[in-house]
């Protein structure tokens, strides 16, 4: 299929370029037809059959000695995990992290002398290490994650960036946390940047290593998946929250209290929301045009690729194709999300919570 660019604004986060690489780059054979290559068509059947995906994100960085030791302690578990270093040495106990930042002469960086902003004001201090995410879904054996980790980790910065990392499993998904020195050890001034295509061919050498270690592993972005908005860091706890806020925007309603500060930012996008109920539906809807033009170009892609697919005698996987775009979800704003979770809230809550001066669609 051949590349395709898409520009869009997604609900909720202002404008973002979005560059949609629809599943592969397709070559032109003899006449100008459009072709897939075997990797092509690999990369086409784990998408439609969703193979697992993998994760790789920033989590933040620490922009002193004491954030980057702060964040060092916390992936070892108050000196309860082992963690290891770029030069294969283990590192463990309560002092792992003063080591490992002294081992690594954060105190002769030049950024760490920067004056710390003044409350309310955005940090804009250069980092001193980011932190790496490295994740696959519940079931994989964590050995393999750690040890896709590991290579990844040699592969993009031994012998040029600091690193430590530990394989957590505390979690349904096994993960493996990786602080990255930004400062180049041999190289005075030049610095680790991460930027949009950084993080996305991270993950798909990610996914090749994990398929390496002989575990099924797929890197595409969601648009391509029929998913337009950004996962949750965690999406039974973000659920709990935003059950927590309807809980608590309820006792509120009947009260007239202000809700605890702690969920000060569920409670007011649980607001916003209910105040749109009110406005009606339209208001909720706001930006869906958008959210459903990135669709439709994503499905008119998908019929791209199924017809070449024809073409090239694989009828088989153009009929997977076929049903994978059938199955994408319905296009929705986060308002109308959200929306839709009050709702369930609403039916499945106490009947005296249930009791909210909040009208549902029925009542409009």
């Amino acid at each position: 299929m051949p590349k395709r660019m898409v520009r869009s604004r997604l609900s909720g986060g202002g404008d973002r370029d979005m560059a949609l690489d629809i599943v592969s780059h397709g070559r032109r054979g003899p006449g100008g037809v459009l072709r897939f290559g075997p990797e092509q068509i690999q990369q086409i059947q784990r998408t439609v059959s969703r193979t697992p995906e993998v994760m790789v994100k920033v989590s933040g960085g620490g922009r002193d000695i004491g954030g980057v030791r702060a964040h060092l302690k916390y992936i070892g578990r108050h000196g309860k995990l082992p963690l290891e270093t770029d030069e294969g040495f283990t590192v463990q106990g309560k002092n792992a992290a003063l080591e490992i930042a002294q081992d690594w002469n954060l105190d002769q960086c030049r950024s760490q002398y920067r004056s710390k902003p003044a409350e309310g004001e955005k940090d804009t201090r250069p980092k001193l290490a980011h932190n790496i995410v490295l994740s696959m879904p519940s079931g994989t054996p964590p050995e393999n994650v750690l040890a896709a980790a590991r290579i990844f980790a040699r592969e993009n910065f031994a012998l040029q960036y600091r690193y430590a990392m530990v394989l957590h499993t505390d979690q349904a998904h096994p993960h493996v946390h990786l602080v990255v020195k930004c400062e180049h050890e041999y190289e005075p001034g030049k610095r680790l940047y991460i930027r949009k295509e950084t993080l996305r061919r991270w993950r798909e050498q990610f996914a090749e290593l994990m398929r390496e270690q002989g575990v099924a592993a797929n890197a595409t972005p969601r648009q391509i998946r029929g998913q337009l908005h950004r996962p949750q860091r965690d999406p039974i706890h973000h659920r709990l929250r935003a059950m927590h806020a309807f809980g608590q925007l309820d006792a509120m309603v009947r009260s007239q209290r202000a809700t605890p500060k702690p969920s000060t930012f569920m409670r007011d996008k649980v607001l916003a929301m209910v105040s749109a109920l009110k406005s009606g539906a339209g208001v909720l809807a706001q930006g869906k045009d958008t959210l459903q033009g990135t669709r439709d170009a994503v499905r008119d892609d998908w019929q791209a690729t199924a017809q070449t697919l024809r073409r090239q005698g694989w009828g088989n996987l153009a009929a997977q194709v076929d049903r994978f775009m059938a199955q994408m979800p319905p296009v929705q704003t986060d308002g109308e999300r959200l929306a839709d979770q009050w709702r369930v809230w609403q039916r499945t809550s106490t009947p005296e919570h249930s009791r909210s001066r909040v009208p549902d669609e029925r009542s409009r």
